[in-house]
């Protein structure tokens, strides 16, 4: 059994982060808005939110890192892609309610996860010690999570932090149930880097850096010129980032990121 005492500190973390989160709803930096409130507050190293249906793939809404390599992405490429969510009974508590909008938390170990595949391939490779969650079902059937980790050389979650998450879970589900329909409702494409990231979960900061700046139409010279680096690095990082991306030509990029008419 575990037990934690009450700490007027930590709730107070606890709620300044929720608060960052409700702040940043709605805005296109939501997902590192609200992680470095919950960094600050439990000590998470990343934080993904995404939905598990009965019949169908998973879906990632949103992810970020903060002090770590950003792995969310190409983890739940691995998570989805590799079927490790078919066999993922972490969540059974949260299945097993008689009716959905509940608010159940949770908390995994790596040593913890639903198979060795799941350990392996998530968490031990990546260097990830430990999942909060909270979560909930969802009319319809589908399951909303909201996971942060705890990342290697930490052993996992601080009790006083677990305690002051278990306080303020529920609305921090709410606040990103809220964002998540914001979204929806506006239906707007993801940001061009992001939309990058997901066509490439392995792209390298600078890679996206050049990326982008292609994009806006700038010369080699002037993607040079405005990161600070020589034309002849500015190639390489132009040729790793479209041999990562299967393309061969500046006009391929435009197709596949610009949209008609703009």
């Amino acid at each position: 059994m575990q037990a934690w005492a009450l700490n007027d500190a930590s709730t107070a973390r606890a709620q300044a982060a929720v608060a960052r989160a409700i702040g940043a709803i709605g805005r296109a930096p939501f997902a590192a808005e609200a992680l470095s409130g919950l960094h600050a507050a439990f000590g998470a190293a990343s934080w993904s939110v995404y939905r598990l249906r009965r019949d169908a793939p998973p879906t990632l809404h949103l992810s970020a890192s903060r002090g770590v390599p950003d792995t969310t992405a190409a983890c739940f490429s691995i998570y989805r892609d590799e079927g490790l969510y078919r066999g993922d009974s972490s969540f059974q508590a949260v299945q097993a309610l008689p009716q959905p909008g509940a608010a159940v938390m949770l908390r995994m170990r790596a040593e913890e996860a639903p198979s060795a595949d799941h350990r392996d391939a998530i968490y031990r490779r990546h260097g990830i010690s430990e999942r909060l969650s909270v979560a909930c079902l969802e009319d319809g059937g589908a399951l909303l999570a909201v996971n942060l980790y705890c990342h290697a050389p930490a052993q996992g979650f601080a009790a006083g932090t677990v305690e002051g998450f278990g306080l303020t879970a529920a609305t921090l589900l709410a606040a990103v149930r809220r964002h998540l329909d914001d979204e929806a409702a506006l239906a707007l494409p993801p940001p061009r880097r992001e939309r990058l990231r997901q066509r490439c979960a392995q792209l390298t900061e600078r890679e996206l850096d050049v990326l982008e700046a292609l994009l806006d139409g700038l010369t080699y010279d002037g993607i040079a010129a405005r990161l600070g680096l020589s034309v002849a690095t500015v190639k390489t990082y132009r040729a790793r980032a479209f041999e990562r991306l299967g393309l061969h030509f500046r006009s391929q990029l435009f197709a596949a990121f610009v949209p008609p008419g703009a």
